[in-house]
């Protein structure tokens, strides 16, 4: 059935600000979840319900009801561990497991799209490239690495993105936070409450 503009914007809104989508650890190595090959329809159909179960039972409720759209955009937090809270979005995928380079593109923020790669250095070393597709002119989006020690960068739409180190920190926190909301960023530091912040390859 066709939906109307109401429910439309409705749908769209899901889809830029995903509730609490994903909680718990990445899918990334759950093979269930990505098989390397689907034989027949009904387990095409027994994949398509085992995603919207773990979907909704790791906060993305939402998601699931804005369909396939939603759908996608659920599976594509959960690849890479991404979080929405309430004030911003977190990556917070384990720092032990990085050791492939892999992008995720669209990610919808604020009717924004973010493109987030984990990439490997001539040393082998990972770091985070993250750039922007705007799409609303008044909005302003701001990152920070682990800890976000250092004072939040604003994201620019600018082609070289922008690259951040990944830190291992103790206890165990988010790679990366984005935000709307440059204090709070800036207030986040004041409440991780770390022992130590080490450098990937020093973890």
């Amino acid at each position: 059935p066709l939906l109307n503009n109401e429910e439309r914007e409705k749908m769209e809104g899901t889809l830029n600000y995903a509730d609490h989508c994903f909680s718990g650890h990445a899918t990334m190595h759950a093979e269930n979840l990505w098989p390397s090959k689907l034989s027949s329809i009904t387990q095409l159909l027994q994949l398509w319900d085992l995603w919207k179960l773990t979907l909704q039972k790791r906060g993305c409720k939402s998601l699931v009801m804005a369909g396939a759209h939603g759908l996608m955009q659920g599976m594509m937090l959960s690849f890479g561990g991404l979080q929405f809270t309430e004030n911003h979005l977190q990556f917070q995928s384990d720092p032990h497991v990085l050791h492939n380079s892999y992008a995720l593109r669209g990610i919808h923020y604020n009717k924004d799209l973010i493109n987030l790669a984990v990439l490997l250095d001539q040393d082998e070393k990972p770091f985070l490239h993250v750039s922007v597709k705007f799409q609303d002119k008044l909005v302003k989006l701001y990152a920070c690495e682990a800890g976000c020690l250092n004072e939040p960068v604003e994201l620019t739409s600018e082609i070289r993105g922008h690259t951040f180190p990944v830190l291992v920190t103790q206890p165990l926190t988010p790679l990366l936070y984005i935000s709307t909301e440059l204090t709070h960023l800036q207030d986040l530091r004041h409440t991780l409450h770390l022992k130590e912040i080490l450098a990937h390859e020093e973890h």
